[in-house]
Formats: structure tokens, sequence, C-alpha cells
């Protein structure tokens, strides 16, 4: 479960992604080119406050590019992960799936563990 170095995978985890917020942005946004403000509002069930504020944060660590623009006269905000935020969201997932290989190990359904 250690990586190339013996490094266990959770030195590996984004301390960004740790919020649910924004690691439910990161996971929406992974998964289209881009989505408007809104939209991402409301598949997050979230507030426009919070929205805002965590991808803010996420701007910020370089994952997500914010776009201001206008859908005739009505202003309209997209976002979308960078190059750079993907590869890390990548690493993210997959650090996460190392942690995660063993967790069973002997505890299948029915087992007492024990």
């Amino acid at each position: 479960m250690t990586g190339p170095a013996g490094e266990h995978p959770r030195f590996r985890l984004e301390s960004e992604l740790a919020h649910p917020v924004r690691f439910s942005i990161m996971a929406a946004l992974a998964a289209v080119e881009n989505m408007a403000f809104g939209d991402l509002r409301d598949e997050l069930q979230v507030s426009d406050s919070v929205l805002s504020k965590q991808t803010a944060e996420l701007e910020r660590s370089g994952f997500v590019e914010v776009a201001k623009g206008f859908v005739g006269k009505r202003p309209r905000t997209t976002l979308s992960l960078t190059r750079d935020g993907l590869a890390r969201w990548r690493g993210h997932l997959d650090s996460l799936r190392q942690i995660t290989a063993g967790s069973l190990g002997g505890r299948g359904a029915g087992s007492s563990g024990g």
C-alpha cells in the first residue's frame, strides 16, 4: 500500500480537496468541459455563497478556472478545471484508491473479522 519510495499514499492527497463541497465541485467539473455556476450550484445543492467561497479556494489553489462573460445581456460565470487541476484531481483519486485497496482485507460480508 506504500508508494514507490515507501511513502504512504495519504501524503499525496490534496489537502484542499478534504472539504466535501470542494471535493464535489472537482468531481462534477471533471466529468464535463465546463459548467455554468448556476447549474453547478443546483447539482451540488448548495447556496450561491457557499459555491462562490469554495470555488474561490479552488481557483487560488490552481484547480479551477473561472470565466465571466455574458449570454445576451445576462452575466454568466462558467467554471472548468485547469489542466493541472485535472491532473491533481486524478492523482488525489489514485491515492484514495491506494489507501482503500486493502480496506476489506478479510472482512468481506458475513465475516466476523476476528
